[in-house]
């Protein structure tokens, strides 16, 4: 009997012990540097708020940060920048300038705040259904990272489609004219 008293103590404690750990979070900042020299042009990076949805697409990971939006945005374009390779466009839902302060608290602290984050990014507005299509359409082919933060305010989503850094879309314009003109001699 004592054994058994013994077990049954032993295997409670062992359980209390494993319920108290919490689970491990990956390290994103981590995962971004190690994902960063294998990212190349036409891969996406995601900076999201909590309710965006997770995709099925086979080459979108997600991972939750529980970190600062704008402080996921800032590494992320850090990170970008000291590479060597690639170059971030930037993306954002044309619903975010038409979301009223009333409705969604914060919000134009949010917009002012990734304004000044962005001011030197060209930035292009689309509608989040499309971005959203977009992603799932390039997660079949490319890889998608996707950062999940503690944001509560909707479309404050950011979506950076990578692109050559050391290749300008100038000189793929000139490329394809003389391609072009070779092929029409």
């Amino acid at each position: 009997m004592r054994k058994y008293l013994f077990a049954l103590t032993f295997f409670l404690a062992a359980s209390v012990m494993y319920a108290g750990t919490p689970a491990t979070v990956p390290d994103w900042k981590a995962r971004v540097a190690e994902a960063m020299p294998l990212l190349g042009h036409r891969n996406w990076i995601l900076i999201v708020d909590s309710a965006y949805p997770l995709q099925t697409s086979p080459g979108i990971e997600t991972i939750e940060t529980n970190a600062n939006h704008i402080e996921v945005v800032r590494s992320v374009l850090e990170a970008i920048g000291g590479s060597t390779h690639v170059r971030p466009l930037i993306y954002m839902d044309a619903e975010l300038p038409f979301v009223p302060e009333g409705d969604a608290a914060g919000v134009a602290a949010y917009r002012t705040q990734i304004g000044d984050l962005l001011h030197s990014y060209k930035v292009e507005a689309l509608p989040h259904d499309k971005i959203v299509a977009d992603i799932d359409a390039a997660g079949k082919t490319f890889r998608v990272l996707v950062l999940k933060t503690n944001m509560t305010i909707p479309y404050t989503s950011v979506f950076i489609r990578l692109d050559c850094k050391y290749w300008s879309e100038d000189a793929e314009k000139r490329l394809r004219a003389k391609i072009t003109a070779a092929a029409s001699r």
